[in-house]
């Protein structure tokens, strides 16, 4: 990561599963920089204006970065880019194909933003084939606009139904943080819609406070609380559910992306 001054979001987003996921030969790479354009108020990357354009050869060293970290599962996300005509999903499109070229047995899983609705742009990801597509939901409609500044619930979720449509045969897959001050009702609505999309894969996890300037965390919810929602999501036709207080959107994805495929 060092040689090749590469981000990960394992480490700019403080996770507390690096070193589990590390061991097991699964990493999240940051492409884009490392400079956010929006303000979102859970997430510990630096927001602000990016110092210049994002970097040409950027998919290539993070391909070199698979291969020498001998990885068997590479998860990309990166910070929202808004300042780039297409949000960077040429730099996504290219880094997919970088990675197959140079670790063709490597699985490829994208965390995206949303692109501001530009589902041409979304067409650039799908057509590099990833073998997963992943977009967070992050949290419930009304609390939007004091989580996520800058997105659109509805969005978001056309989002989904689009890349489905898209790819039928590559997995889709969200997540969301509880604590936040959501109800269970508002929870359960946003996992039917969610699944009403087709989606594969739900991630839920708990929220934690990164510094004392983001959001505050109303409350921890209990473990039982996340077991029954997983057992309600898999009735809901996920064909997989992450629940529990550790669980972060790329938590043991090597094993969802062979659950949403079994």
């Amino acid at each position: 990561m060092r040689t090749l001054e590469l981000h990960t979001v394992c480490e700019s987003a403080r996770c507390p599963n690096m070193g589990e996921c590390w061991e097991h030969r699964t990493a999240t790479f940051m492409i884009l920089g490392d400079i956010c354009t929006r303000a979102c108020g859970f997430c510990a990357v630096p927001s602000g204006k990016p110092l210049g354009p994002p970097e040409e050869d950027e998919p290539g060293r993070v391909a070199e970065a698979v291969e020498r970290m001998g990885l068997r599962y590479a998860v990309v996300t990166s910070v929202n880019r808004d300042d780039q005509r297409d949000g960077g999903a040429a730099i996504f499109a290219r880094t997919i194909e970088e990675i197959r070229q140079r670790v063709p047995d490597c699985k490829i899983e994208v965390l995206i933003p949303d692109f501001r609705g530009d589902w041409a742009a979304l067409g650039k990801v799908m057509a590099a084939r990833p073998d997963v597509l992943n977009h967070n939901m992050e949290t419930v409609p009304r609390l939007y606009r004091r989580v996520r500044k800058g997105a659109v619930y509805e969005r978001s979720l056309e989002l989904l139904r689009r890349a489905r449509e898209m790819a039928p045969d590559v997995p889709t897959k969200t997540g969301m943080m509880l604590g936040l001050g959501e109800t269970r009702d508002e929870v359960l609505q946003a996992m039917e819609e969610i699944a009403a999309q087709g989606t594969h894969i739900l991630t839920l996890g708990q929220y934690m406070q990164p510094t004392h300037q983001h959001l505050p965390i109303e409350r921890y919810v209990h473990p039982d609380e996340f077991a029954e929602f997983k057992k309600l999501g898999e009735r809901m036709g996920f064909k997989h559910v992450e629940a529990g207080p550790l669980v972060r959107s790329s938590y043991h994805a090597f094993e969802q992306e062979e659950a949403a495929r079994a």
